[in-house]
């Protein structure tokens, strides 16, 4: 009996079509993720295939390109804040290594001229900083006076100090080049906002001396001269110029400032001066630079006066200055020198003696006390007024008598062309 043929199921139309050519069917048990488990090759490396070992590189319009841009540019800007951060605290909080300190501020002074000394001297300060701090904090202008600055200040302490002028009256003292010690101590006396411990009534040269403690800077033969205006005379040692105090200032405050100042300058001026000069001391100095500072009123004739003078000295010669007699005659000048003056043997009249008078005769400026010390290259022996400004300056006798035979004609011409009163 012949066995039955098996019954092939047909195929179903929806069931997927059997792979007849490599003799696979479909699994229909298989889920797509075996199937793409199993049919999946791996993954080729590109390199392997070009044969060069470059890394990939991210399309400009990737998210990670613009990511790593943008830490850059927030590194960058960090970088650049911390920096703003560092020069705005060095500006405000640096300090200046200094001692304590007064401060002279001149009428006309601005805050922003203070800013140079900061930047020459604090790493990183910025003067642009400084000037919006100084608009966005201080509301008032710079007063004219002199301010006490603490040691090593910053700048914001020095304009908290400097804005306090706004709140204190000031005393304005001033001392014109060339007057007198005698000029001075009036001066002082008839301020109302000075206090007097020194100039009294009845001071004398030798109590202001003493009072100032200022005994030790004069030659004993200033100390022990008979005659009353060379005495104990602290001529020629304070400095002029003109000064701002608070109210509450006394004299004595004011001139041992004023002694301090000039200490200071001819102290500088003597370290520094030139070779060969025919003075033996600072004070013989400060003696010739009153001179130099009543012959001239010029500034560009200081070092030729100067000149004139040191020829004179170590030649032999005599000075033969005019202010010396205007000097010796005190209270007696009534503002003509006469021949009797000329011919008048006083401790000053530099016709009349060798050499340089016993102290100063005006209160001269630091620029004439350099002059002194740095005379200008010149042969000259003689100067006369050109009666049109200035001097004209002559190495011998004949020159210089033709030039005052010069000066004369000048001035009887001026004369003839002046309307009568």
């Amino acid at each position: 009996m012949s066995k039955p043929t098996p019954e092939i199921p047909p195929e179903r139309p929806n069931d997927p079509a059997s792979d007849k050519r490599d003799g696979t069917i479909n699994d229909p048990l298989k889920t797509p993720q075996d199937i793409e488990t199993d049919d999946k090759a791996p993954a080729t490396d590109i390199s392997l295939v070009n044969g060069q070992n470059t890394p990939r590189e991210y399309k400009k319009d990737n998210q990670s390109f613009f990511m790593q841009r943008g830490y850059q540019i927030l590194l960058v800007l960090g970088l650049i804040a911390a920096f703003l951060l560092v020069m705005v605290y060095q500006t405000l909080f640096g300090r200046i290594e200094q001692p304590e300190q007064k401060v002279t501020i001149e009428q006309g002074d601005t805050y922003y001229g203070l800013l140079p000394q900061w930047q020459q001297q604090i790493p990183l300060f910025s003067a642009s900083i400084a000037k919006f701090y100084i608009k966005s904090q201080v509301d008032a202008p710079l007063h004219a006076g002199i301010y006490q600055l603490p040691e090593n200040p910053t700048i914001a302490e020095a304009l908290h100090v400097l804005q306090q002028g706004a709140k204190v009256a000031m005393v304005k003292v001033q001392i014109i080049e060339g007057k007198t010690a005698k000029d001075l101590y009036q001066n002082l006396r008839d301020n109302p906002g000075i206090k007097k411990e020194v100039l009294t009534a009845d001071s004398d040269n030798a109590s202001i001396a003493k009072a100032l403690d200022l005994v030790g800077i004069l030659p004993d033969s200033v100390i022990n001269s008979d005659d009353p205006i060379v005495s104990y005379n602290l001529e020629g040692w304070f400095t002029p110029d003109t000064y701002y105090y608070g109210e509450d200032a006394s004299d004595k405050q004011v001139l041992t400032d004023l002694y301090k100042r000039q200490q200071q300058a001819l102290t500088l001026a003597w370290e520094n001066r030139a070779a060969d000069l025919p003075y033996k001391t600072p004070y013989e100095a400060l003696i010739m630079a009153s001179i130099i500072e009543k012959e001239t009123s010029v500034p560009e004739e200081r070092e030729l006066v100067a000149a004139v003078f040191t020829n004179r000295l170590n030649k032999g010669m005599r000075l033969q200055t005019d202010p010396t007699i205007i000097y010796g005659m005190g209270s007696r000048y009534d503002g003509n020198i006469r021949r009797q003056d000329i011919d008048e043997k006083t401790s000053y009249n530099t016709y009349q003696i060798n050499g340089l008078p016993p102290t100063p005769i005006a209160l001269p400026s630091a620029a004439s006390i350099e002059a002194t010390l740095h005379p200008a290259d010149s042969e000259a022996l003689y100067f006369v007024a050109t009666g049109n400004g200035g001097h004209k300056f002559t190495n011998s006798l004949d020159e210089h008598n033709q030039a005052v035979r010069d000066y004369l004609k000048v001035m009887r011409e001026r004369k003839s062309q002046t309307p009568p009163e």
